[in-house]
């Protein structure tokens, strides 16, 4: 048996530069608004790349973050805001755990459920 032959989420979507390309548009908009509405499986997937980019805004050399961020998030708005009100507010505190998910309800045509994704 071939278990675990899968280790990423697909989403239905055809190339790896797709998924990647969606994940960046989650993320870059999680930052700029704080709070997203999508489906569970697309939030479960972004959380560990959230607590990654806190943590990686939270080093002392700031340089290489903000060049490690900038290839997660597409505008520098959202990399600002990431580093200005975001990242202090949990520096020191706890390396995981920034976000929360809600279920809201479950989307009409195709029964998906929809989560609110927020910060803690």
């Amino acid at each position: 048996m071939r278990h675990k032959v899968r280790k990423h989420l697909k989403f239905k979507k055809k190339s790896f530069q797709h998924r990647r390309a969606m994940q960046r548009n989650l993320l870059t908009s999680f930052f700029m608004h704080k709070s997203i509405k999508t489906t569970e499986k697309k939030a479960k997937s972004i959380v560990p790349m959230i607590d990654k980019l806190i943590n990686t805004a939270n080093t002392k050399d700031e340089m290489n973050a903000i060049r490690y961020t900038m290839e997660y998030l597409f505008t520098q708005e959202a990399s600002k805001e990431l580093f200005a009100n975001v990242a202090p507010k949990y520096k020191g505190i706890k390396t995981s755990g920034f976000t929360r998910i809600v279920a809201i309800k479950h989307r009409d045509g195709d029964n998906a459920k929809l989560v609110s994704l927020s910060l803690v």
